[in-house]
């Protein structure tokens, strides 16, 4: 029997969706349409990105753009020559009301999803009126939406009268194999970064992603910032840019910490990957955070995570692999790192054989979801 041709239109070629979409590939004659030739503001090499994918994809980028939102031309054509039998957009974009417009003017005939990245934050607290509007207006019209955690898939099954057979759970999860691929490699950058920087026989924290307001980094370092001045033990160490170095580093002169917090830069792949390997753990203190990659990342080389409940990758937390905290709360935030530091061990021998993966293979279940349409 051939598989059903499944036809999605998406923003960009991440790193974090290859597996899932090549995964995906397995069950579906898979097609992606992409509208950005690029991660804005990332620096990232495009064609090692593509080399990885096992699925057909293309760009379209000749449209309209208006603030954050964009409008590419040529998405009914592609639909009539595709003549896939499922399509797939994401959010409550353009792409997917015009996806449902043409529809109810008869001109496609598709079962037609979206893929929605809320965390239950988001969920209860819409960002704006108009977007909730929107989001009533198009889950009523969709044929499937495609969420991250079964606490969201809960959510709008009971708000939204949803069938389950209508949300899939497929949480932006990576394959620990693919990540872990070069040993030597990720355990020789490691070891660098450990020399480099002064890390063996201390605990690190480390913190992976840009330095923005959504990060809350000032928040979070103000907050433990007693933490880092009592324990001589302790760094934390902040891979990545952005715009609010500058008050992290009034932060860390105001509480005279300077000895304890570094600035490594920004790093990809295999060097990225070396800094899972030297830290002790991880965490992601953001106040707004749809779900959390990273997070997935640190668990896949072995490393507990503190994680903000504001983000939706606090489904891949459990008790043997993290915490979960407010960030907006210092009394909770310094209490759970409290409790988090007594269980993260000091950088010893760097090895991944010494740090097995903290989650499981998650594709027994991205299968069974994804069957549903199949």
């Amino acid at each position: 029997m051939p598989k059903k041709k499944m036809l999605i239109f998406h923003q960009v070629l991440a790193t974090y969706r290859i597996d899932q979409f090549n995964l995906l590939n397995e069950l579906f004659d898979l097609e992606v349409v992409y509208l950005y030739d690029s991660m804005q503001g990332l620096k990232i090499n495009q064609k090692i990105l593509e080399e990885q994918c096992n699925f057909r994809f293309s760009y379209f980028l000749r449209g309209i753009k208006y603030g954050d939102r964009v409008f590419r031309f040529g998405i009914y054509k592609k639909v009539r020559q595709a003549k896939p039998d499922i399509i797939m957009s994401y959010e409550y974009s353009l792409a997917t009301q015009y996806l449902l417009l043409l529809r109810s003017l008869g001109l496609i005939h598709q079962q037609i999803g979206t893929m929605v990245d809320d965390s239950m934050d988001m969920c209860h607290n819409v960002q704006s009126k108009a977007r909730e509007l929107v989001r009533n207006r198009t889950v009523k019209r969709v044929d499937f939406l495609v969420v991250m955690s079964h606490e969201v898939a809960r959510f709008y099954r009971y708000k939204f009268s949803l069938d389950e057979q209508q949300i899939i759970v497929s949480p932006i999860v990576q394959l620990t194999e693919r990540l872990r691929k070069e040993p030597d490699r990720v355990e020789a950058y490691a070891q660098n970064h450990v020399e480099k920087h002064n890390l063996r026989g201390k605990k690190i924290l480390l913190f992976v992603g840009r330095f923005v307001p959504a990060k809350a980094l000032p928040l979070f370092l103000n907050n433990i910032s007693s933490i880092l001045q009592e324990r001589v033990d302790t760094r934390l160490v902040l891979v990545g840019e952005g715009a609010e170095k500058e008050a992290l580093n009034t932060i860390i002169k105001e509480k005279n910490i300077e000895d304890k917090v570094l600035f490594p830069g920004k790093y990809q792949a295999q060097e990225l990957y070396g800094w899972y390997t030297s830290a002790s753990g991880f965490v992601l203190p953001s106040l707004f955070e749809p779900f959390g990659a990273v997070v997935n990342e640190a668990l896949i080389f072995g490393l507990p995570v503190l994680c903000s409940r504001l983000a939706g990758a606090t489904c891949l937390i459990n008790t043997e692999n993290g915490l979960i905290f407010d960030p907006s709360d210092k009394e909770d935030t310094v209490q759970k790192l409290n409790s988090f530091m007594e269980k993260m061990k000091v950088v010893d021998d760097v090895s991944l054989t010494n740090k097995p993966p903290l989650i499981e293979d998650f594709r027994d279940d991205f299968r069974k979801e994804w069957k549903k349409l199949a």
